[in-house]
């Protein structure tokens, strides 16, 4: 854990800094793929995905290294090659996974936030889901247990994979010749991201695209047809923790309001977006129909909302990097109450973002609490034995956004704008 860690210490102010090289290069260039809230909940969506694999919340269905022990048939040398087989190995495990998580109801929840999004941009490859709270990608290894590629090995190149997925989210990179037979290029991404017709689950391989070709998965970008972004379902929120969920409360919601005692059972392994006609034709969800009619979702919020989202955005971080500095010195408690911080401080923020009215209500609260937690003398002691910067600075951040909230005013009403 320790390891991955100072791998998030590193990756993390790297893929922040290339985002805003990004944003730069769009203004550059007259082409800007950002937007000012969507691009803070994917930042915020990476986050909560930080805090969550930090602290362990999941449940493994099946090792990796109960795996090796039990199906292990040879042993090969620690090579240099031996790495390339255990990266291809692990590049073919995810493209299933990816399959399954596109073609299945139940799976698709922990897949739509890296959707979400209506715009493309790497900010989007931040997007990481926190709903997926059972661990079983070691049934997609098994060939790499059968010939005995070691645990150590999976556990350095997993994290080193799923970081070379970040590059390939951008629109500003055309096609690359040659390599769009070898890799997943972003020209090939943003036909996966797309919701176009022509485009919808495609290209899911995360490497090699490859398995794409093979597998007949694989859809070349088009000239005359331009990627549209997000997904059918509109998520309609700057909330990670709702994107995050929301299918899976439609899923629980169809499951209990059905009439077929059958359905209620195979509607979560049904291909994805399949609904028992009873519950369609009772409670219809909107779902776009023509694609390049699409209205993006926004929220008109003043100069005064984004300085407060952007005061908020820093606090976060700071926050984090406290969290992830200080991580092997804090003991499991004291991870999991400042995991709690962020990931409220998150949720609390988006949802004024998305203007609900009771949104100030619950930052009164919740910076209240906080404040109270951290001024407890166990705590405050604690805390100034780690960091007194810290200490004092979380508490200067929670003073000022609870007397700021009494005096910002919320975005105006959710609308929809012209896409």
């Amino acid at each position: 854990m320790e390891a991955y860690i100072n791998a998030l210490l590193v990756a993390i102010p790297s893929f922040s800094l290339l985002v805003l090289l990004e944003i730069a290069y769009g203004h550059f260039k007259g082409f800007q793929t950002y937007s000012f809230n969507d691009t803070l909940t994917s930042m915020t969506s990476g986050i909560t995905q930080t805090i969550k694999n930090s602290l362990g919340l999941i449940f493994i269905l099946i090792s990796y290294p109960f795996l090796f022990e039990k199906i292990s048939m040879i042993s090969l040398p620690n090579t240099f090659w031996l790495w390339i087989v255990a990266f291809i190995c692990i590049d073919f495990a995810q493209y299933w996974i990816h399959r399954l998580k596109h073609k299945v109801n139940i799976f698709w929840n922990i897949h739509v936030i890296h959707h979400s999004s209506e715009e493309f941009n790497l900010a989007c490859a931040l997007r990481q889901s926190i709903s997926n709270l059972i661990g079983f990608t070691a049934v997609f290894l098994i060939p790499a247990a059968i010939v005995g590629i070691p645990y150590k090995i999976i556990s350095i190149l997993t994290p080193l994979h799923l970081f070379g997925q970040f590059w390939y989210h951008t629109r500003h990179i055309g096609k690359l010749g040659v390599l769009e037979y070898i890799i997943v290029t972003p020209s090939q991404h943003r036909v996966h991201h797309a919701i176009n017709p022509e485009y919808i689950d495609k290209n899911l391989s995360s490497i090699f695209c490859v398995w794409d070709r093979i597998f007949g998965t694989f859809q070349e970008e088009l000239d005359e047809v331009e990627p549209v972004y997000g997904v059918l379902k509109p998520v309609q929120t700057w909330n990670p923790f709702w994107i995050n969920f929301q299918h899976l409360w439609r899923l629980s919601k169809d499951a209990f309001y059905t009439k077929d005692w059958k359905a209620k059972f195979y509607i979560w392994f049904k291909p994805t977006g399949w609904r028992p006609e009873d519950v369609k034709e009772k409670y219809p969800i909107d779902i776009i129909k023509d694609v390049y009619s699409q209205k993006k979702y926004v929220t008109k919020e003043g100069f005064e909302n984004k300085l407060w989202a952007i005061f908020q955005f820093i606090g976060i971080n700071i926050t984090l990097y406290y969290f992830l500095t200080f991580f092997s010195d804090l003991n499991p408690v004291n991870r999991i109450e400042i995991g709690v911080v962020i990931m409220l401080n998150i949720f609390g923020f988006t949802t004024v973002m998305d203007g609900h009215g009771w949104s100030k209500l619950f930052e009164i609260l919740r910076c209240t609490s906080a404040l109270i937690y951290f001024t407890l003398p166990f705590q405050w002691n604690l805390y100034v034995d780690f960091s007194q910067i810290f200490l004092y600075f979380i508490l200067t951040y929670l003073i000022i956004t609870l007397i700021s909230v009494f005096f910002i005013s919320l975005p105006k009403k959710l609308i929809y704008a012209d896409g």
